[in-house]
């Protein structure tokens, strides 16, 4: 029983990482479209919070799931594609957590132009490059996490 638990826990984590990742830079990119300063402070706060509240709960909660899941299976963290998941894993956190920041400093610069009834900075569109240019490794190790997990290549790492 704890084992289906931990397994639910551990498919809708990667899930809500999955969904919620997606949906973000869905919204973050259709805000950016529009150019308008008031809409895009609005979505940026808003993926801000959902970047809060859901990817770093997932996020954390991921390697808890996993690590009591491999224990209880009797899996080694060694095993190819575990260790292969985790370096992926350690990956998307390397692109994740400058998109945090850079998503802080969208919203803060879009706020700014709205408060001065400016356009939006240059800065704006540099760290937004940025922030786009990020989300292709971060994605495709996720969606390479995914494929992992549900297939368990045998991999020789060691």
């Amino acid at each position: 029983m704890l084992e289906e638990l931990l397994l639910l826990a551990h498919v809708v984590g990667a899930t809500v990482l999955f969904g919620t990742g997606a949906g973000i830079a869905f919204f973050m990119v259709m805000a950016h479209r529009t150019r308008d300063p008031v809409l895009i402070a609005h979505v940026a706060a808003t993926v801000v919070i959902a970047d809060t509240v859901f990817t770093a709960t997932a996020a954390l909660l991921q390697p808890v799931t996993g690590y009591l899941l491999a224990r209880i299976i009797g899996w080694e963290l060694s095993e190819g594609w575990i260790a292969l998941s985790l370096l992926l894993y350690v990956l998307t956190g390397l692109f994740w957590l400058p998109v945090v920041w850079i998503q802080i400093r969208l919203r803060d610069l879009a706020r700014a132009a709205v408060a001065s009834s400016s356009p939006l900075p240059r800065a704006y569109f540099s760290l937004y490059r940025i922030w786009f240019a990020c989300g292709f490794p971060a994605f495709s190790a996720v969606v390479g996490i995914l494929w992992l997990m549900l297939t368990k290549p045998s991999i020789s790492l060691f």
